[in-house]
């Protein structure tokens, strides 16, 4: 009788909320804009040399996105719903 209370009453709770799951996606979408803007800048003929590739965008904002984004993720993990 009182096992059959406690399933009657537990409520199934989520481990994050959804202030938790926004801040997860904005840091995943960091993350891929970080990724998207280090791809390219390559040569299709191996031969030529593109100077491209050392570019501002590739070597200094890409990797400073990725890790902002990482970043994000770990205080969207960290952050307690619950607190008002």
């Amino acid at each position: 009788m009182g096992e059959k209370k406690r399933k009657e009453h537990s409520k199934p709770a989520f481990v994050f909320g959804k202030k938790n799951y926004r801040f997860m996606f904005i840091g995943l979408a960091c993350i891929a804009l970080g990724f998207i803007l280090m791809s390219g800048g390559g040569s299709d003929d191996p031969n030529v040399f593109n100077p491209e590739i050392f570019s501002w965008r590739r070597i200094r904002l890409a990797p400073t996105l990725v890790l902002i984004g990482f970043g994000i993720q770990v205080y969207a993990i960290l952050l307690n719903p619950n607190k008002k």
